[in-house]
């Protein structure tokens, strides 16, 4: 049994999904406790997924005798990371929980594992997985942004995605990528294949999704005090008010996207939360 087999409890509600649109798009929410938004189950909630998230496959052999020495080690890597200095990780983190909870995605080059030469962090995709589906396999190339501001967010996502595409910055990825693919995946050979310089990026495209998560506050969460009709339906406009500057860009007729969208009723709050809660871990 592979360590990815295991996954913490669904906390998430899966508001709306669409995937037979141009751009795939669903919406998460953390839901309401006692008509106030459950803030401090959803930073739980990421510590749960922080070995998962930091960790290779081999260090998530975990047991009694060395778990929280392996929690240890996932939260200082999150620490290290110039990302976490503007709580970028957190965005991260959800957007890694919801790939691997509800699309059953594994990650082959865990994000703050994998180092460059120079021995820093790679400012690369926030997010390396792999999903099978009916006998052939998808890359899941993501990129996370946790900000208050919605349509800054999606703004600076494009932006980031685009320079990602560009083919120095791919071909400089797969050299990076390649060596980290675990001979224990299914079908490795293949994934390795198409990471290699020879392999045209084209072929990288057609197999390859773009998941970009947009965590950040939403003005109906920090209103609503229960998921409803009303409450689903009004994010649901706000995923379509992202979805229309996205579709602006018209990166959709490049590659393939799928947009995640997490409403936060304070990004603020959630941040500091977490942040208490890794460094209690840390010491």
């Amino acid at each position: 049994m592979s360590p990815y087999d295991k996954k913490p409890k669904r906390l998430l509600t899966e508001l709306t999904v669409d995937l037979t649109a141009e751009v795939q798009k669903a919406s998460y929410c953390a839901g309401f406790e006692l008509t106030a938004w459950r803030c401090t189950p959803l930073a739980d909630h990421l510590i749960d997924w922080i070995a998962d998230y930091a960790l290779s496959e081999d260090e998530l052999n975990i047991d009694h005798t060395n778990m929280f020495v392996r929690l240890r080690e996932a939260a200082a890597r999150v620490y290290r990371s110039e990302n976490y200095k503007k709580r970028g990780e957190v965005g991260e983190i959800i957007l890694h929980g919801i790939c691997r909870d509800f699309f059953d995605t594994i990650p082959f080059a865990p994000r703050v594992f994998y180092l460059s030469s120079s021995n820093d962090v790679v400012k690369g995709f926030d997010l390396v997985h792999v999903r099978y589906l009916n006998g052939a396999f998808e890359l899941w190339l993501g990129e996370a942004k946790f900000y208050e501001d919605g349509a800054a967010a999606i703004k600076a996502a494009i932006t980031s995605v685009e320079a990602h595409i560009d083919a120095g910055f791919l071909n400089n990825e797969k050299l990076l990528l390649g060596p980290q693919v675990s001979k224990s995946l299914p079908k490795y050979q293949e994934i390795r294949d198409l990471l290699s310089l020879q392999t045209s990026l084209d072929k990288l495209f057609e197999t390859a999704v773009f998941p970009i998560c947009i965590a950040c506050d939403s003005i109906t969460t920090d209103s609503a005090g229960a998921i409803n009709e009303a409450y689903v339906s009004a994010i649901e406009q706000e995923l379509q008010a992202l979805l229309d500057i996205l579709l602006e860009s018209d990166l959709q007729q490049k590659i393939r996207v799928m947009l995640i969208y997490v409403p936060l009723g304070s990004k603020k709050s959630l941040a500091s939360a977490f942040d208490a809660r890794l460094k209690g871990i840390g010491g």
